[in-house]
């Protein structure tokens, strides 16, 4: 069987991205402009509610709304790709201005999980694998079942009431203390929004990472190093270990998603200022030029980080590559 080139294999993959891309932008564009509301609300407030049909026709084709939707589309894609995502309804500023200044504040939050997340999700599980079958492994399990499936949003309510609301100890929203600053109070405004992120996803990526440990420790070459003399501890941390390190980074690819969804409610119900309730709030005042970056960027990342996930599979097992089947010579 012959191998494809590696230039025709990313390029296919890039030329997957940007097809999926373009159609989330197409859907994205119509839905919002086709949902319920007036997007001059956004942009003029509540002078828009006292406008005369003439002010208020003026006023869309101000802004470019007195268009068809595909005429409005290709406006905006032809502008997109120069670089122009148009102005932000709300905040009267070029969108990916408003973004850049929200971006650090949802890396830091998601960033910071999502190395807590699958750092303990790597311990546990070799710490479950390791007590198997035991009270620990039992408790753990036990422990990370009812934690992962209380919702988050409920989490974070009860968290605020308990650590905010009754002990005072923490702050129970934004990133910051306006005035003050400092790793100190970034790191007391963190405190709950992490909290809540890596408990709902800590155990679910754990479980797995426990049960692909368990398949290599029942693996016929953990039985021929055990034979050689070698103990359990050096075999899980030298050989199992390394066994599932490329499951773990698809793993990891394939989790971006599910974290950045968790992210944007945690940073929603805790009024962190970041993308998430840039997203909120963008999809509720019908500011269409701030929505359309925002679900190109979070969109773009979850494509991207799937095709990711795919490449590692495929390269782990190269059977799951789509190619042609080979030849049958005539011999055969």
């Amino acid at each position: 069987m012959r191998q494809k080139s590696p230039f025709l294999y990313c390029g296919k993959k890039l030329l997957s991205f940007l097809l999926s891309v373009f159609l989330l932008s197409v859907a994205v564009f119509y839905a919002a402009r086709l949902a319920p509301g007036d997007p001059l609300v956004s942009y003029y407030g509540d002078r828009a509610e006292k406008m005369t049909s003439q002010e208020r026709a003026w006023a869309e084709a101000r802004l470019g709304l007195d268009q068809p939707i595909y005429v409005q589309y290709a406006r905006w894609l032809e502008n997109a790709a120069r670089g122009d995502f148009g102005i932000s309804y709300k905040y009267k500023m070029d969108v990916a201005e408003v973004i850049a200044a929200r971006l650090p504040n949802t890396l830091i939050l998601g960033g910071i999980s999502f190395v807590l997340i699958f750092t303990g999700a790597l311990v546990l599980g070799a710490l479950c694998v390791w007590n198997e079958g035991k009270w620990l492994d039992r408790f753990i399990c036990k422990v990370g079942t009812v934690v992962s499936c209380i919702p988050e949003f409920w989490l974070s309510l009860v968290l605020i009431l308990v650590f905010a609301v009754l002990l005072r100890w923490l702050p129970s929203s934004g990133a910051y203390t306006i005035g003050g600053g400092g790793v100190a109070d970034r790191a007391a405004h963190l405190a709950l929004p992490l909290a809540v992120a890596v408990a709902g996803h800590l155990w679910y990526y754990a479980y797995m990472i426990r049960n692909k440990l368990l398949e290599e420790v029942r693996a016929d070459y953990v039985l021929l190093a055990k034979s050689k003399g070698l103990g359990s501890r050096a075999v899980l941390l030298r050989h199992c270990l390394r066994g599932v390190m490329p499951t773990y980074l698809s793993l990891m690819a394939i989790s971006v998603p599910h974290i950045l969804g968790g992210t944007y409610i945690i940073e929603t119900v805790f009024s962190y200022p970041g993308i998430g309730t840039l997203s909120y709030e963008s999809a509720r005042y019908q500011d269409y030029n701030l929505l359309m970056l925002l679900c190109l960027l979070s969109g773009g990342l979850v494509i991207f980080c799937n095709i990711l996930a795919q490449m590692i599979n495929e390269r782990i097992d190269p059977r799951m590559r789509s190619e042609e089947p080979p030849e049958v010579s005539d011999r055969e």
